[in-house]
């Protein structure tokens, strides 16, 4: 399917539900094994897993879409600035993402001093790391960022 452009199915888990009913699976392969080698059985079995595999992916999707708003709510009614909602909702959105403070200019346009005053805030509150590439300082953002900013709210 991948090798067709059904990208989405990279993202699909069908050996969790093959491992769960085992029994099915091999029912399915015993019913072509004993019909003339009809694969009927063994390929409308696979479509109902792959199917299941859907649901699946699309309640995580849900799930972790809500978690995210919810998140971004409790940011909204914190004392951060817009700029650093927004790069915190960035971040919820790319845990990987870099930000510096030249990054921060650019799409925030403030000043220097300004960029990096949010970033420091950030590092302070404990939600962005901060290390040095060169003669730049990169931020990023913190292992269980969304858990951090909940954990944070529910504490105070």
């Amino acid at each position: 399917m991948l090798s067709q452009g059904y990208w989405l199915t990279e993202f699909l888990s069908i050996s969790r539900i093959l491992v769960r009913a085992r029994s099915k699976y091999t029912r399915a392969f015993l019913f072509t094994e004993t019909d003339s080698l009809d694969t009927t059985y063994f390929v409308l079995y696979q479509l109902s897993v792959i199917c299941r595999a859907i649901d699946d992916l699309h309640e995580y999707m849900r799930r972790k879409t809500r978690d995210v708003q919810s998140t971004e709510a409790l940011l909204r009614s914190d004392d951060l600035s817009y700029r650093q909602i927004a790069i915190l909702t960035r971040a919820l959105r790319h845990p990987d993402s870099e930000y510096t403070a030249k990054s921060h200019v650019a799409s925030h346009r403030v000043s220097v001093e300004s960029a990096r005053l949010d970033l420091q805030d950030l590092v302070r509150r404990g939600l962005l790391t901060r290390r040095r590439i060169g003669r730049e300082l990169a931020y990023r953002p913190v292992p269980g960022l969304a858990a951090r900013i909940r954990d944070g709210h529910e504490s105070a």
